[in-house]
């Protein structure tokens, strides 16, 4: 006779593929709703995670690349991209670092912060809205919790931050 853990154990591969699918399926519907919902400003679901760190209150002086990169996640070459591409719509800037004359910083132009501000931010409240409808604030604290839990054993295993950690010590 099967014991309740032995169960368990014999299930945990089979959760752990669909929870991994369902975070695939996930990601994509948010490309894919997420960048059809700010259509209208001609805004990627990038885009917008970019333009949303900029409003950070430690980001608003300005941001390096390579800060703004590990804080997203992404490497600097697809962020290059991403920069030059808000640049040319005129919503972000290239500034010189008072403090490192060679440096540049990343922020928000004023038709930036407009942009978010009065055209984006609603449409990113209603999409959010929607996609969690049926989530109560404790759901979605316990979201947080465990997704927070999962991002930290990504980056226990990814060994570009590994050595990032090893280089800051």
């Amino acid at each position: 006779m099967m014991q309740n853990g032995e169960k368990t154990k014999d299930q945990a591969p089979r959760l752990s593929n669909r929870l991994f699918f369902r975070l695939y399926q996930c990601a994509n519907m948010l490309h894919k709703t997420g960048t059809r919902a700010l259509d209208a400003h001609h805004i990627t679901t990038q885009q917008w995670a970019v333009l949303g760190a900029l409003t950070r209150p430690a980001f608003e002086p300005g941001v390096a690349v390579g800060d703004l990169a590990a804080f997203l996640l992404v490497s600097r070459q697809n962020l290059t991209g991403v920069l030059t591409r808000l640049e040319a719509m005129d919503y972000i800037e290239r500034t010189v670092d008072e403090n490192d004359n060679r440096s540049r910083l990343i922020r928000l132009t004023t038709k930036g912060r407009s942009l978010w501000d009065e055209d984006m931010r609603p449409v990113i409240s209603d999409f959010y809205d929607d996609a969690l409808r049926g989530f109560s604030t404790e759901d979605r604290i316990h979201m947080i919790h465990y997704l927070d839990k999962m991002l930290r054993n990504f980056k226990d295993i990814d060994p570009e931050i590994q050595t990032d950690k090893k280089a800051a010590e």
